[in-house]
């Protein structure tokens, strides 16, 4: 009975040990914990291996890539709004066409990536996919590149004609979930 009663005490006494195990010096004006909405958070050594975001440039030649893992090589671009861009999109990826192929789909602004990807989808991955769309979709579109399998490329010149958000996805089915972006025009 001793040993029954006794596993439950050793546990709670670790228990209550672990909790309140070191003492917050707060007079300590070098310390490496940060107290956000009571969590401690070590912070020493965090900004040495983290890369600094930095915004885009602007540019009007654009270069994308697609792999395997269903991702953009970028997501965001600046361009300036009324002149001639130039896109090229690789697949790097390595499967076979029917299960692993990539596009780009440059949509107008206030478009729904959602909506046209879940219509790419219905459509299916053949070279006819986006003559299946309906007219209202087709007229979202700004430009596009061929559909491409491992190894392909393709380039595009386009004008995004005013100021605006203009969001890009892959159309191979389901794609658009992880591989969409925006090109913003200045």
């Amino acid at each position: 009975m001793k040993k029954i009663l006794m596993v439950p005490a050793l546990c709670a006494a670790l228990f209550l040990a672990s909790c309140n195990g070191s003492k917050n010096n707060s007079n300590n004006s070098s310390s490496d914990t940060t107290t956000t909405a009571g969590t401690n958070i070590d912070t020493s050594g965090a900004s040495a291996n983290v890369p600094v975001a930095t915004a885009p440039q602007i540019t009007n030649t654009i270069s994308l890539t697609g792999n395997d893992q269903r991702q953009y090589s970028d997501t965001l671009f600046l361009v300036k709004a009324g002149q001639k861009i130039t896109l090229t999109m690789q697949n790097i990826g390595n499967m076979p066409a029917a299960t692993m192929s990539h596009d780009v789909i440059i949509l107008k602004p206030g478009s729904s990536v959602s909506d046209f990807g879940n219509a790419a989808t219905s459509a299916g991955n053949g070279p006819d996919a986006l003559n299946k769309l309906s007219a209202n979709l087709k007229k979202e579109i700004i430009a596009h590149t061929k559909m491409l399998s491992a190894g392909q490329s393709d380039q595009i010149t386009f004008t995004l004609p005013k100021p605006g958000t203009y969001p890009f996805l892959c159309s191979f089915p389901a794609h658009y979930l992880t591989m969409h972006g925006e090109i913003i025009a200045k």
